[in-house]
């Protein structure tokens, strides 16, 4: 038996904590400490810790499964790849190439989405493709493309966090979702910084901090224009710096300044001598940063609300300077580089516009097509899971649970059952999985090799450390399987190496820059940062030439490097240029000494506080907030099948407030059943004083009767298209036993 360890990654969240596997005698493995990798340095959550749990012949696919009469049976690999085809190719000659759905997830290798958009695009020549990170930080990347010009979720690593002198963390409840990151925040205090945490709950997060602010759901916006307010009207403006390095204060300044602190802690609920606190404890420091995560992004303003912590860091000169800025807290394990590459609906590897002729005509080149045979835009994740049945009249679904993750969850299980044929790959039979006609077995993080790209934008190499069970295959060859059936012969490996080859032209020149990152630089370097592009040579360009947009069309530019110090008698050279004979380092801090707009400034851009788009009323009196408990992930499809965490959270619950308990009579683990214009839900009660007495709060990783996006709002941001998961109107109600 083998002995030694493969290093790799959990395959969970966006952290992409270091791990060791190292063989069992069984014949399985079992994760053991991989202390060289500086973001965890060992340490790891009950996911990652139990990850090996899955990769069990007892929990997940091992052969493909083709419905017969209404049940879903074994079949042949050759069986279920026939059928695919062939119900692809009859309903693309039927309906046209837009029949056909695409929806993929942030948890494949950028190897895998990268092929995934590819094959949409040039095989089956659909532009209804999205993917499920649209609901994870959509509004985060439309709102730094905005202000910044490129959107990466942190703009520096995270072992700057200790370094700085406050953090504002609003939205996210790390202690839970993401458990190795706390240490960032507890060595940050331990070293004289502070921590404010923004929350209507009493979190684990929340706990540690120094100062917790409690807004009603839905007031993110007005509570961020407010300390905005008050940093103007105390004089704590970095004059300078806004004069030097941003653009659109004035316009910024003025909507600010309608919001003012009396009138803000009426719609959210903050004192205003917290209000005050909160500004001191930011500005006091020489640095400081905002970091914001889903609970002010999934909402249906969340863009803006991005948009307003932003100009706080302007305004006060905490962007683009070393240990500040604003940064977004990724989610899923590759929720940053699933949409880099070509997932998602409106744009092409190296986080290209879509409709930029110029990024057409050089992901074409690459792919050897042309490039008006490149369908355009397509539907966001949504509207595209709302279409399905109506124009959309199949999906192919890779890696996402939609049945459990998507809001008004119920509604979009009727359409993926309305469809004329569903195809999905998975690890395990999941809910969506359950309703498909075709369900093909895929290998796991560690039966296979891959890039991941982390939230700190950190490409890692994920190693393949055990062989898959026979009867499985990769992603990479299904899609190599189904474009041969379809007339692709070429252009689709299976080899992700080869892969990643190909995504480095293709993503070369655009603003997430991957050509200077090889698999052996991956090992040697535990991760380069992007963008990171590839030497110069006397025949190619020294710095990008092609632009990209995110979901708010504006032109996301690409000076993102440091200047480089190099000159001769013609000029300065480009930012990002990598002389002849370099090699690039990589990026691990972005924005210093220019931001990637067209003139290097920031753009503070102006917003004003408008309600959610369901605030409580007679009818539904109480807000609903969503979330997840750390012994369980997203739509739990992994994380339900392992015994350790089931037992420590074995199911959905309703938190609520004693004095909302005591109106509807109810006692800790009653029954509840909470009611929105969408649904039903019923879990057990969890009272508790961490809560606002008029919210409640609901995990969302079961499915069934306790499944809490029967209720959400899908009511979508209009730039980033996310919708509005953390903030509905319901009302609760006592369940006979």
């Amino acid at each position: 038996m083998e002995t030694t360890s493969t290093p790799t990654h959990c395959p969970y969240c966006a952290l992409q904590c270091g791990m060791n596997l190292s063989p069992t005698p069984e014949g399985g493995v079992e994760v053991t400490e991989r202390v060289d990798f500086p973001v965890n340095r060992g340490a790891l959550c009950g996911k990652g810790r139990t990850a090996p749990a899955v990769l069990s012949s007892g929990v997940r696919l091992t052969s493909p499964l083709v419905r017969s009469g209404g049940t879903l049976v074994p079949a042949t690999w050759d069986e279920a790849l026939d059928r695919i085809a062939g119900e692809l190719g009859a309903i693309r000659a039927v309906h046209g190439p837009d029949a056909l759905g695409v929806f993929g997830g942030g948890g494949l290798t950028n190897e895998k989405a990268y092929t995934l958009g590819k094959f949409a695009r040039v095989v089956l020549g659909t532009s209804q493709i999205d993917y499920n990170g649209r609901f994870c930080m959509s509004s985060a990347a439309a709102g730094g493309i905005k202000a910044f010009g490129l959107d990466r979720g942190l703009p520096f690593p995270l072992e700057d966090i200790p370094k700085t002198g406050c953090v504002i963390l609003v939205g996210s409840n790390l202690a839970e979702t993401m458990p190795p990151a706390l240490r960032f925040f507890t060595e940050l205090r331990e070293n004289g910084g502070t921590l404010i945490v923004v929350d209507p709950r009493r979190t684990r997060t929340a706990e540690q901090a120094d100062l917790h602010l409690m807004p009603r759901p839905g007031t993110d916006l007005a509570l961020a224009l407010g300390l905005l307010h008050l940093v103007v009207a105390e004089g704590r403006v970095d004059e300078e710096y806004v004069r030097e390095r941003t653009s659109g204060w004035e316009e910024a300044r003025a909507a600010a300044m309608a919001h003012w602190p009396e009138h803000v802690e009426r719609i959210t609920g903050v004192s205003v001598p917290q209000l005050r606190e909160a500004v001191r404890m930011f500005c006091e420091p020489e640095a400081a940063m905002v970091l914001t995560a889903r609970g002010p992004e999934q909402q249906s303003k969340g863009t803006d609300t991005v948009g307003a912590w932003i100009n706080l860091c302007l305004a006060t000169g905490r962007a683009g300077r070393p240990l500040s800025g604003y940064g977004c807290l990724t989610g899923q394990g590759n929720g940053q580089g699933g949409r880099e590459h070509g997932q998602k609906a409106d744009q092409l590897p190296g986080y290209r516009k879509l409709d930029d002729p110029a990024a057409r005509r050089h992901v074409a080149e690459v792919w050897g097509v042309d490039p008006d045979s490149l369908p355009g835009p397509g539907r966001s994740a949504y509207e595209l899971l709302d279409a399905l049945g109506t124009d959309i009249r199949s999906l192919l679904l890779m890696a996402s649970n939609p049945v459990v993750s998507a809001p008004r969850a119920a509604h979009i299980e009727e359409r993926l059952k309305s469809l004329d044929f569903l195809a999905v790959c998975d690890v395990v039979l999941s809910e969506t999985a359950a309703l498909a006609d075709v369900v093909l077995p895929v290998t796991q993080w560690a039966e296979e090799t891959g890039t991941m790209t982390s939230l700190e934008g950190r490409v890692l190499l994920r190693q393949r450390a055990i062989t898959p069970p026979e009867g499985v295959r990769s992603d990479l060859e299904v899609m190599h399987e189904l474009a041969a059936r379809l007339g692709v012969e070429k252009g689709f490996p299976t080899d992700p190496e080869e892969v990643f080859e190909e995504l480095r032209r293709a993503s070369a020149g655009g603003p997430a820059d991957y050509s200077g990152i090889t698999y052996r630089r991956l090992v040697e370097e535990n991760g380069v940062f992007w963008p990171c592009p590839a030497p110069a040579t006397p025949t190619t360009p020294t710095a990008p030439t092609a632009s990209a947009v995110d979901d708010d069309g504006e032109d996301a530019g690409l000076d993102v490097f440091p200047e480089d110090p190099a000159r001769d008698e013609a000029g300065p050279a480009q930012p990002g240029a990598v002389l002849p004979g370099t090699v690039h380092p990589g990026t691990p801090r972005l924005f210093l000494d220019r931001f990637a707009t067209d003139d290097g400034r920031a753009r503070f851009v102006p917003v004003s506080h408008r309600p959610a788009a369901e605030e409580p009323d007679e009818e539904y009196p109480v807000f609903l907030t969503t979330g997840r408990v750390v012994a369980q992930y997203q739509s739990g499809a992994q994380t339900r099948r392992v015994d350790e965490l089931n037992a420590a959270a074995p199911g959905p619950f309703v938190e609520l407030h004693p004095r909302l308990a005591a109106r509807l009579g109810a006692a800790e683990g009653d029954p509840l059943a909470v009611v929105s214009r969408r649904g039903r839900a019923v879990a057990p009660a969890r009272i508790t004083t961490g809560i606002r007495p008029d919210t409640v709060f609901m995990p969302f990783h079961w499915p069934g009767e306790g499944r809490a996006n029967t209720l959400t709002n899908p009511a979508l941001d209009p730039t980033s298209r996310m919708p509005e998961f953390k903030v509905c109107a319901v009302r609760v109600e006592a369940v006979e036993r």
